[in-house]
């Protein structure tokens, strides 16, 4: 049963006692949760970031987004990257603190320089991808997913994996990012299976296999990487390396869109304006135009929202 911890403050021994009665003491399940709260309390900055991760999962304690946001909030001031990273995180998105992105972008800096690799991902993401007001910048990018990469993350190595495979912002590499790719998706990270798909479905660095391509898009999708998702219907969509189907391309943008991926919120829209796999629909083409727009995909916005 989910118990609630209380956030954690100012170091006191009541402090501790009813964190442990928060936590049910004779419950071996809340065991971990409550060392980490006397850990954290005593100084421990990684205990206080892994208690705040219990928190916005809801881990053996009732989630509570705004507590974890204080707790990573207290590991990052104590210079753990990861707090600053996942506290970040919390700010872009709005859970459980105000949204604010600018502090969000600082922070994700400060935390891949304090040795947090998921900061130093994400921050090449924003660089790749121009979101909330972040300059494009491939390069910076590319040099931001090598030094998660050289860090351990396998994420970092699939995101770097990808840009070598096109040669965006970096020199093309086909062996090392077949390398990276295949070595990601094997350690089961969905974004290092779909650039291994893009790769196997040219036939660049490896040999083209469509079905092999089709297994690896649907699998990303599966475990939830949305652009996977997106791309597979193109493919659909298109027929390209598999039979035409319009209903299933509807499927594969409709689950990405529900999740909140703009571009295949866009693409479902368009297939509804123009009735394919279905009758056509311009009032949910609009919809879904909408969303598009509020899920960040700039393209689908009026010219005065992309403006402002």
């Amino acid at each position: 049963m989910p118990i609630a911890v209380p956030v954690l403050r100012a170091p006191s021994r009541a402090l501790l006692v009813a964190v442990a009665l928060a936590l049910g003491a004779c419950h071996p399940a809340h065991e971990e949760a409550r060392r980490l709260a006397a850990a954290c309390e005593g100084g421990d900055a990684r205990a206080c970031h892994g208690l705040a991760r219990r928190l916005e999962q809801g881990d053996h304690i009732l989630r509570d987004e705004a507590r974890a946001a204080a707790l990573h909030t207290r590991a990052c001031d104590r210079r753990l990257g990861d707090g600053c990273a996942s506290l970040a995180v919390q700010l872009q998105e709005g859970r459980g603190v105000t949204r604010d992105t600018a502090r969000a972008v600082a922070l994700l800096a400060q935390g891949c320089d304090r040795g947090g690799m998921d900061g130093c991902t994400r921050l090449g993401v924003l660089h790749l991808t121009a979101a909330i007001g972040v300059p494009r910048d491939p390069a910076r990018a590319a040099a931001l997913f090598e030094r998660a990469c050289t860090g351990g993350q396998p994420l970092g190595c699939a995101r770097l994996g990808i840009q070598l495979g096109r040669g965006e912002g970096v020199a093309e590499d086909l062996p090392r990012a077949v390398r990276l790719l295949t070595a990601a998706c094997d350690a089961t990270v969905q974004t290092g299976c779909r650039g291994l798909a893009q790769l196997r479905h040219a036939g660049r660095g490896v040999a083209r296999d469509d079905s092999l391509a089709i297994a690896l898009y649907t699998r990303a999708c599966t475990e939830n990487e949305l652009d996977a998702c997106m791309e597979l219907g193109m493919l659909h969509e298109a027929g390209d390396g598999t039979p035409q189907d319009y209903t299933a391309a509807r499927e594969r943008y409709a689950a990405a869109c529900d999740a909140g991926h703009g571009e295949s919120c866009w693409r479902w829209s368009l297939m509804h304006e123009r009735g394919m796999g279905g009758r056509r629909n311009p009032e949910r083409a609009q919809e879904l135009r909408q969303a598009a727009c509020r899920n960040g995909y700039a393209p689908a916005c009026p010219p005065k929202s992309r403006s402002t």
